[in-house]
């Protein structure tokens, strides 16, 4: 991922592309999975759609904002935002990017034999 001012308006995009991190990452929160993605994105490939997603992952802040900072350009150009803004909460993950794995059973001793 980069992030340069003079690249569409600073917001973070993958590298080799014109692609901002906010679009992949509101086309997943939203339910897309990663072979739609890429059916959109083609050039994209697998690794870099989800080295963006792991940088969305790793800065929800930075994306969040961006996505506030596109929201606001659209209101004031007189558009609606194409996305319903949707909290953590309110998304289930296809794993737990928050709860520490389960713990396993203690290993035992074999028993002894008689």
């Amino acid at each position: 991922m980069r992030v340069d001012p003079s690249t569409l308006g600073g917001s973070p995009y993958v590298v080799g592309s014109r692609v901002p991190v906010r679009r992949l990452w509101a086309f997943y929160r939203s339910g897309a999975s990663i072979e739609r993605i890429l059916k959109r994105y083609p050039q994209l490939g697998p690794a870099k759609v989800f080295d963006a997603l792991a940088f969305a992952f790793d800065n929800e802040e930075v994306i969040s904002a961006d996505m506030a900072r596109e929201d606001d350009f659209l209101a004031r150009a007189g558009q609606k935002p194409a996305r319903k803004s949707l909290s953590a909460e309110q998304i289930e993950l296809p794993f737990s990017a928050v709860d520490p794995a389960p713990e396993r059973p203690a290993a035992r001793a074999p028993k002894a034999k008689r």
